[in-house]
């Protein structure tokens, strides 16, 4: 096997290092020749030396009839696990007795290796222990008794009395696994006289990968002797290339040294874990435990373990899909009660999903907060003005469309300071900083653990693997405070599909201010444009991509004096009040314009009047006079990106930047600049939302603006904004161009 093979591979597989119990006897075979490659070295079952067993025959081995049965539902392709177990009786030549062989079917690599088979003998039913007669009629009663069951408490102990009886274990107990891994004793069945478990906490360290490994491909994992080492394997050497079985599935698997120790430490003295899994997830483990001694458990008894414990999982599955269902139910209701009551236009969005109760019953909450159309509402237990604005700060701060916590204290430390009564928060997202917050208040509860999570020690020295280890007797009390109840994957799911009807809220809302906004804007943008003999005019403009309108405009007159004077401005921010504020300042700017005899004078009268009236406000510009006659042009821009002038082939040259701030930050007016429009050029106006994109500089905007005139003034004005437009744009984009002929 390369060394990068190796490398990759579980330990159970690597040369040297692979080891099982003692309590049966582990051969891998060549299939195709039946020669034995591996064996455990405890080849005296078989009365013989590791040297008279690896490189044989099995014939030779076991004896040919016991060989014979060994492999013939091999070579017939028969799927091994209706064979398992196969009943030998060795020859007295061959170490004599009865034994059940395990099979498991070769594992078939690509390469030039042949396939193995791996048989596994253990003793045939152990003075003492029940077979596979006298399991077959407890496993059928509790099988029957499963379906009966009325809760998952009764259940999980007719189950565990199951498992305890076919085993003859001291000690059944039912590990449940939470979301971080942690374990809690929910069930037990023991023996009379010892200490209950029921109620104990582990820490997830006590389900390391290497065990959660084990118990997902050995379902059903017996040691039967914790106290007993390992039996090392060994390996044919021929010279050659030796192929080396795969043991994950082995039941004489030798579990993991920390494992053991763990079962030790309670005072086990075998111990049987069974993986409980559903939908391939473990979501809990059975650990059985012995104490008087060692404890054999035959193949065929693990088999009806493994049988009870699958249909555990089914009808636990099952019972917990029925609870959800009815609770999805009652959430489908409730969301339907609240979609109603958010369409209700007459009153703000807050108070109609909050009047009726129905926003903290969603997702049973002691307290809701609603933030939205620009108030604060609340119903239920909630914190003073200052924690509801840390609590809507940290869920519109989150970057995410829902967030979760059962312990505020832990996750947002600065925030629970601000709302100490508050342990729980879940929130929603919804556009422009709304949000919507459900509380809930702490829940006290004392966990008991049977190791304690705060403290640890190596298991070996080399170990990564820190837990403290205890005995059974012994437990480890923490007060948990500060945390709520969990909040359950089925009530994040109705937050989130409530976030969905209030998007929709919104939006239908929204739509009435859009509407009018676009209205605004539509009668404040010039319907007609000025025709000047000699030039031609042609304008575009487009809204932001999120459907809001902006304050965008541009306009074009021919003044008193003959020169045409152009404009492209923008007002910071979206909606009425930013349409409202870009008409104010056109109206004003085109008052300027006829009263005055340059683009300087114009701007500065706009100055001031956006100084004393519409204080708050900030605006870019761009104030361009052509001279019909010369194409002389004199320009004005206070944050705007600056003029762009195309040549008849196609070259650009810029105006110089804007030499002031926008309107609302500028000082003054800066001086103004001329650049001049060749017979068949052109002139180039726009607004910054034509060429700016977010992973991006402004410069590669301008840059890509200037490449799309590359085929001249004439280029149409579609072609370029398609070819410089961010359609995701937030912004909305002007673009004017001014051509004048040849």
């Amino acid at each position: 096997m390369p060394a990068s093979d190796e490398a990759a591979t579980s330990a159970t597989r690597l040369p040297g290092s692979v080891t099982v119990q003692p309590r049966g006897m582990l051969l891998a075979v060549r299939v195709s020749d039946g020669v034995v490659l591996h064996t455990s070295a405890n080849t005296e079952i078989v009365g013989r030396c590791p040297a008279e067993v690896l490189g044989r025959p099995l014939s030779e081995v076991l004896g040919p009839q016991p060989a014979g049965q060994v492999l013939a539902p091999v070579v017939a392709g028969t799927d091994l696990a209706t064979v398992n177990p196969v009943a030998l009786e060795l020859p007295d030549d061959r170490g004599g007795g009865a034994y059940e062989a395990i099979l498991h079917g070769p594992r078939r690599d690509p390469g030039p290796t042949p396939p193995l088979v791996v048989v596994e003998m253990e003793p045939a039913r152990p003075s003492g222990v029940r077979g596979a007669a006298s399991g077959y009629g407890p496993l059928r009663t509790a099988l029957a008794d499963l379906e009966l069951a009325d809760s998952l408490d009764e259940l999980y102990d007719v189950a565990l009395g199951a498992v305890r009886s076919l085993t003859g274990f001291d000690r059944a107990s039912l590990h449940l696994l939470d979301a971080q891994g942690n374990a809690e004793v929910v069930a037990e069945a023991r023996a009379c006289g010892l200490v209950p478990w029921t109620g104990l906490h582990f820490p997830a360290s006590e389900l390391p990968p290497e065990t959660r490994e084990l118990h997902s491909r050995v379902r059903v994992h017996l040691v039967d002797d914790v106290e007993a080492g390992g039996v090392r394997v060994l390996a044919h050497d021929d010279g050659g290339p030796v192929p080396w079985p795969d043991l994950g599935t082995a039941t004489l698997r030798a579990a993991p040294p920390a494992y053991l120790e763990r079962h030790r430490s309670r005072g086990a003295r075998a111990a049987l874990g069974v993986g409980l899994f559903h939908g391939g997830e473990l979501w809990g483990v059975i650990y059985c435990h012995h104490y008087g001694g060692p404890r054999q458990v035959p193949y065929d008894v693990r088999v009806a373990v493994e049988v009870l414990t699958g249909n555990l999982s089914a009808l636990r599955a099952a019972r917990l899909g029925t609870d959800r269902d009815a609770e999805t139910r009652r959430q489908d209701r409730v969301l339907a009660h609240l979609a109603a009551d958010s369409r209700d236009e007459t009153v703000p969005l807050g108070t109609a999903i909050t009047r009726s109760g129905w926003t903290r019953r969603l997702v049973r909450a002691d307290g809701a907060i609603v933030s939205a159309e620009g108030r604060v509402t609340s119903v239920g237990h909630v914190p003073d003005d200052a924690g509801r604005r840390a609590l809507i700060a940290w869920v519109a701060g989150a970057g995410e469309e829902v967030v979760a916590t059962d312990c505020l204290g832990e996750t947002a430390p600065d925030v629970a300071a601000a709302a100490p009564d508050v342990a729980g928060a879940m929130g929603i997202a919804l556009p422009e900083g709304q949000v919507v917050v459900w509380l809930r208040d702490e829940v006290q509860r004392r966990v008991d653990w049977g190791s304690d999570p705060t403290t640890s020690r190596p298991v070996r020295a080399d170990d990564p693997i820190r837990t403290m280890l205890r005995s059974s007797q012994e437990r480890w009390r923490e007060v948990v405070d500060r945390h709520s109840l969990p909040w359950l994957p089925d009530q994040v799911e109705s937050a989130v599909a409530l976030r969905g009807h209030l998007l929709e809220a919104l939006y239908l809302r929204g739509r009435k201010e859009v509407r009018a906004t676009e209205e605004l804007q539509r009668s404040l943008l010039p319907q007609e444009l000025a025709q000047v003999d000699g030039w031609e005019i042609e304008a575009r403009y487009e809204a932001a991509g999120t459907g809001l309108v902006g304050g965008d405009w541009y306009d074009a007159l021919v003044l008193p004096s003959g020169h045409l004077a152009l404009v492209v401005g923008d007002v910071t921010g979206h909606g009425l009040q930013a349409a409202a504020t870009m008409g104010q300042l056109r109206t004003a700017l085109r008052t300027s314009l006829v009263g005055s005899d340059s683009a300087h004078e114009a701007a500065r009268l706009l100055f001031d009047v956006m100084r004393w009236t519409l204080p708050g406000e900030l605006a870019t510009l761009t104030v361009a006079l052509v001279d019909p006659a010369t194409g002389s042009v004199e320009n004005v821009s206070l944050g705007h990106p600056p003029l762009l002038v195309v040549s008849p082939d196609g070259s650009v040259r810029w105006a110089p930047r804007a030499g002031a701030p926008p309107l609302g930050l500028a000082g003054d007016v800066p001086p103004a600049h001329r650049v001049e429009v060749p017979r068949g050029g052109a002139l180039v106006l726009y607004s910054d939302g034509l060429v700016e994109r977010r992973d991006e500089s402004v410069g590669d905007g301008l840059a890509r603006l200037a490449a799309a005139f590359g085929t001249g003034p004439r280029t149409d004005v579609d072609d370029v904004v398609r070819a410089t437009r961010d359609e995701r744009s937030a912004d909305d984009a002007t673009l004017m161009v001014v051509r004048r002929q040849a």
